[in-house]
């Protein structure tokens, strides 16, 4: 799962950012609220942790924007201000949760596993093609009973193609979706990553999953026979 982090403490961004990452999450920082504001309406998060007192754009005006056009994304609010009423706002204003500063890390991680479990139905946190269960929640991988261990972007690999399983994925959808950057013809890394997949998530099982679509890109299904 994608998590945008908005803090302009950059030491402080830094450490929840290591932490959540520690935990398989993707995570991205903005160092302000004009930036944040930006990439959360560009791309597609499952959770924003954001700060009240932010530059150029402060929490409070920043959830005010985003609400009406991302009223599906689970917001975590950081916050100093020791009034009650500031916490209030802010959960008027569309956050999910608040949690004041200082904190420990343990407390954040339990509220973010949390609001990720509230957010979003069973059925979008579970993915399953055939025999290969994927808990986007838990950061979790099996196939028949087995536990698959994989690496961030193996996992992000893994779980965009499972929510499009049956459909011709190309490398250009998968470099801007997993990796989050434009195509570029020279790089090959969208096929080093799925032949790691492959040796982890097909290799010694009675059916590949993972095919290769010819001229197009790829494809996960429980086809028995290779896309052409």
């Amino acid at each position: 799962m994608r998590i945008l982090v908005i803090e302009d403490d950059s030491p402080l961004a830094s450490y929840i950012r290591k932490g959540l990452e520690s935990e398989h999450y993707e995570v991205d920082v903005a160092l302000d609220g004009e930036q944040g504001a930006l990439m959360a309406s560009d791309l597609d998060y499952d959770l924003l942790i954001l700060d009240l007192n932010l530059p150029k754009l402060d929490g409070i005006s920043l959830l005010r924007t985003l609400r009406p056009t991302k009223p599906g994304l689970a917001v975590l609010v950081l916050t100093a201000r020791p009034r009650v009423e500031d916490r209030v706002q802010a959960l008027d204003c569309g956050a999910d949760d608040c949690l004041s500063k200082p904190f420990s890390y343990s407390e954040l991680s339990a509220r973010v596993r949390a609001l990720l479990r509230r957010g979003r139905p069973v059925v979008e946190s579970k993915l399953q093609v055939a025999d290969l269960h994927l808990d986007r929640v838990e950061r979790k991988v099996r196939r028949s009973g087995r536990n698959i261990d994989l690496t961030v972007k193996e996992f992000a690999l893994l779980e965009y193609l499972m929510r499009n399983a049956g459909r011709h994925i190309t490398r250009s959808m998968i470099i801007e979706h997993v990796w989050n950057l434009n195509f570029g013809t020279s790089t090959n890394v969208v096929d080093v990553y799925i032949n790691y997949l492959r040796k982890k998530v097909d290799e010694g099982a009675g059916q590949r999953l993972i095919h290769t679509v010819r001229g197009v890109g790829y494809e996960l299904s429980d086809s028995c026979c290779e896309a052409v």
